[in-house]
């Protein structure tokens, strides 16, 4: 028998099912979770939710933790790290699951149902038809113990219902929304095992809050209509109830669910585009929190501010504008080292050992992602791509003149950026973007970026005379 364990401190808890890539809107709740349990100096726990066998797979559970683990959200119990209240997969928890079931039995608040999927649709269809909330109508509640055996008897497999109290109000104090009440006649009687015998969610994920200790639950505001249900089950099984705080979704531009459209994708994907962990921290954390700034913080630094009522009831809108934003704080708070390991081997080995720091120092505050600094990389150490067609246009403008003018200053004046400069407006009689852009693009192949002083000092003299000849041949 598995009794009900004594807590006392702080447990928040973070429990996703792995059906595919961890996406955004389950990372923010593990990591206001994650917060909240840092802020009030508890424990934050990772317990995998695998009990549906059809969708669960072991890859999607090992990139989460990789992912998690990337992103600097550590946890202090559960998968991988253990702890006195495992085992941590709900697939390695049947047995506690068949004991609390045979104790429902025996207390009759659960029974078997019959029904088929069929059955269920067409009957919630006719319930919504006539204006009624869709629920079980306890049509397998009235069975017989001989009509139960013949059932099993003639191979149909049933599933395992709660049976609520009738005409009972079920309360409880969301930690975000407040005081909520719920009448169990609207609720109707739910599934607590699946035909295959495993637990559903509504179940197996109350027994284990309550037997690993969990005293507070973060999650999204499609699971308040869940917590009733599992308040009735902790409650007939007199086991702890935790505290409830239910965040509001994630929405795009235009209020409907985040999705594809909207640019949302999985935090993998975002890792493999470049965008850097506290990019992702700093602005899921403001998604739905107000912070009262847009300062740039540190893990330690969002736990230390964050704050329950600080968590917003409305949806909170997703805007990839911000987290760019975010990307580009981040990146300008890299120290140089941090900076050069973040854009990998396969950039560091186009720039000469000679010319990294300078290169680091020239590029970190005019780029966001590994992508743009290899783009950089091969503009000033390697050969220039073909123009496109707007660059080709402004090189045209300026004329073969204008370069064989500047290949005479680069061999007058060597890589003195403001000598050339000088020389060009005074004999091709030039001046602003009509000096500067021609210059740009011809050495670098982009249209902005570091000053050209700092490009000059990057490109050797033999291959700044080749790309100006590029403009006159």
């Amino acid at each position: 028998m598995f009794e009900k364990p004594a807590f006392s401190s702080i447990k928040t808890r973070f429990c996703p099912s792995p059906t595919g890539y961890i996406h955004l809107g389950n990372v923010r709740t593990a990591l206001f979770s994650a917060l909240l349990a840092k802020h009030l100096k508890g424990c934050f726990l990772l317990r995998i939710e695998d009990t549906d066998k059809a969708r669960s797979d072991e890859v999607f559970t090992h990139a989460l933790i990789e992912d998690l683990r990337w992103l600097g959200l550590h946890w202090d119990e559960g998968v991988e790290v253990g702890g006195e209240f495992g085992p941590y997969h709900q697939s390695h928890r049947q047995n506690i699951y068949d004991d609390y079931y045979e104790r429902l039995i025996a207390m009759k608040m659960a029974y078997p149902c019959f029904c088929t999927e069929a059955q269920l649709s067409l009957h919630r269809t006719l319930q919504q038809k006539s204006g009624k909330p869709p629920r079980y109508s306890g049509a397998c509640r009235r069975l017989s113990e001989t009509e139960i055996q013949n059932k099993i008897a003639m191979g149909i497999k049933p599933t395992l219902r709660f049976q609520l109290l009738e005409n009972e109000t079920i309360t409880f104090v969301d930690m975000v929304r407040g005081e909520q009440r719920f009448e169990s006649n609207d609720l109707g009687d739910f599934v607590i095992r699946r035909a295959d015998g495993t637990a559903p969610f509504m179940y197996g994920n109350a027994i284990d809050d309550a037997l690993m200790g969990v005293t507070h639950v973060l999650r999204g505001e499609d699971h308040v209509a869940n917590t009733p249900r599992q308040i009735a089950i902790l409650k007939a099984l007199s086991l702890p109830v935790p505290k409830y705080g239910h965040i509001a979704l994630i929405v795009g531009p235009d209020g409907s669910p985040l999705s594809k459209r909207h640019g949302s994708r999985s935090l993998r994907a975002l890792r493999e585009e470049g965008f850097l962990p506290l990019a992702i921290l700093n602005y899921l954390s403001r998604l739905g929190h107000y912070f009262g700034h847009d300062q740039f913080l540190s893990l330690d630094e969002l736990a230390a501010q964050f704050k329950m009522e600080s968590l917003a009831k409305s949806p909170a809108k997703y805007n990839e504008k911000q987290l760019l934003f975010w990307q580009t704080q981040t990146v300008s708070q890299l120290s140089d080292n941090a900076f050069w390991e973040w854009v990998g081997p396969s950039i560091q080995s186009i720039v000469p050992e000679n010319k990294q720091h300078e290169f680091v120092a020239a590029i970190k505050p005019n780029v966001q992602f590994p992508l743009e600094v290899k783009q950089w990389a091969e503009a000033l150490f390697a050969e220039l791509p073909s123009f496109n067609e707007q660059q080709e246009a402004v090189i045209q403008s300026a004329g073969k003149a204008y370069f064989s003018e500047a290949i005479i200053a680069l061999e007058a004046h060597g890589k003195d950026a403001e000598k050339i400069t000088t020389h060009l407006k005074e004999k091709v009689g030039v001046k602003g973007k009509a000096l500067f852009m021609p210059l740009r693009i011809a050495l670098t192949g982009h249209e902005h970026g570091p000053d050209l002083g700092v490009l000059f000092s990057l490109i050797s003299p033999k291959t700044m005379k080749r790309r100006f000849e590029r403009g006159v041949y």
